[in-house]
C-alpha cells in the first residue's frame, strides 16, 4: 500500500469517528434544553427581556470619551470640530443607554410583576439626566486626575494617568455607575463597576459615597463596600478592604439595607493590605493608617494607626 492509499484511509476512518462523537450531540442538546425546566439552575430562556453586558459595556466606553474628550480615539479633536465630536457622542450615548436602561426596568417589572412603569419614557428620562450632569462630572473627575498627579511622584503627567492608571480608570467607571445607581436603575450600574473591577482588580461597588480628589495608587486588590462613606482628598493603596464584618446567613437579610462598611473622613492615607471593616467604624479625619492592619472600631481624627515592628531574623547560609 503506498502512502498516498494509508493516508486516504486514515481520512476515511478519522472522518468515521468524529461523525460517531457528532451523533451525541443532540441527546447533550436535549438533557440542556430540560435543564432549563429545572429550578436548581440558572438560566434567561423566554420571552422577558434584559440587558447587555457587551452593550453596557460599550455605553461606558461612550461615556469616557466624552468624559475625556479626544483621549480615547483615533482622530483627533479641536476647535473646529469640537462642537460635532460632543454632540454624535452624545446622541450615540443617549440612543445607546436608554435602550439598556429601558430593558433593565422592563426586565425588573415582569420578573416581579409590578406595574407598568412606561419603562421606555423612564428609560429615556434617566438617560436624559445623567448626560446632563455629564459636565459636572467632568469637574469631579478633575480632582481625582489631580489627586493621582499630586499623591504619585513616579506620574509625569496627567495625560499619562488618564491613559493608563487603574485607579482613575476604576474611579471613572464608579463616578459613571454611582450617577444611574442613585437613580434607582437596576443591574446596570454593578454590570459597569464589575467591568472596571475584571479589568483593574479594584472592586467599588456603585453604591459607595465618595468625595472629591480621591486617589487608588497601584489599586489590585482593592475592595469598597456598597454603604462605605469616603470624604475628600482620600488616598488608598493597593490590597485595602473596606468591608463589612462577616455575617449569619440570617444576618444577611436584616442588613442588606443598612450601614455595613465604614466611614473614611477626609484627608486620609490607608496604606497597603489595610482592611477596615464595620458600618459603625469610622475613620477620623487626617489620620495615616499604616500597612497590614486590622481595623474594626473607630480612629480618632489626626491618629496614627501602624503594627508594632516585627523582629526580623537573619540568619547566614553557608556555600558548599
Amino acid at each position: 500500500m503506498d502512502d498516498e492509499t494509508a493516508k486516504t484511509d486514515q481520512c476515511k476512518t478519522d472522518f468515521a469517528i468524529t461523525r460517531t462523537f457528532r451523533d451525541e450531540i443532540p441527546a447533550i442538546v436535549h438533557e440542556l434544553v430540560s435543564s432549563c425546566a429545572r429550578h436548581d439552575c440558572f438560566d434567561h430562556v423566554g420571552p422577558e427581556p434584559i440587558p447587555s453586558r457587551e452593550a453596557i459595556i460599550d455605553t461606558v466606553h461612550m461615556a469616557c470619551r466624552i468624559l475625556y474628550p479626544g483621549y480615547f480615539i483615533r482622530t483627533r479633536v479641536d476647535q473646529v470640530n469640537v462642537g460635532y465630536y460632543f454632540g454624535q457622542e452624545l446622541t450615540a450615548l443617549f440612543e445607546a443607554l436608554s435602550e439598556q436602561i429601558m430593558l433593565a426596568i422592563r426586565h425588573d417589572c415582569i420578573r416581579h410583576n409590578q406595574p407598568c412603569t412606561h419603562c421606555e419614557e423612564s428609560g429615556q428620562q434617566a438617560a436624559i439626566g445623567f448626560l446632563t450632569g455629564m459636565p459636572q462630572l467632568r469637574v469631579l473627575l478633575a480632582t481625582d486626575i489631580k489627586a493621582a498627579y499630586e499623591g504619585d511622584p513616579a506620574a509625569k503627567g496627567f495625560d499619562e494617568i488618564i491613559f493608563s492608571y487603574p485607579g482613575p480608570f476604576a474611579i471613572t467607571v464608579y463616578r459613571i455607575a454611582h450617577q444611574l445607581y442613585r437613580k434607582d436603575i437596576p443591574l446596570i450600574p454593578r454590570i459597569m463597576t464589575e467591568y472596571a473591577h475584571s479589568r483593574t482588580g479594584i472592586d467599588i461597588h456603585p453604591g459607595a459615597d465618595i468625595g472629591e480628589s480621591f486617589f487608588i495608587d497601584h489599586g489590585t486588590g482593592v475592595v469598597i463596600g456598597e454603604t462605605t462613606t469616603i470624604g475628600k482628598r482620600v488616598r488608598i493603596y493597593q490590597g485595602v478592604t473596606l468591608g463589612a464584618l462577616s455575617l449569619s446567613r440570617e444576618e444577611v437579610e436584616s442588613l442588606r439595607n443598612q450601614k455595613r462598611h465604614p466611614t473614611i473622613e477626609d484627608d486620609v492615607i490607608i496604606y497597603s493590605n489595610a482592611t477596615v471593616l464595620g458600618g459603625k467604624t469610622v475613620i477620623g479625619a487626617r489620620s495615616v493608617i499604616g500597612g497590614n492592619v486590622w481595623i474594626t472600631d473607630s480612629v480618632p481624627p489626626d491618629t496614627e494607626v501602624f503594627m508594632k515592628t516585627q523582629e526580623l531574623v537573619l540568619k547566614e547560609t553557608r556555600k558548599k
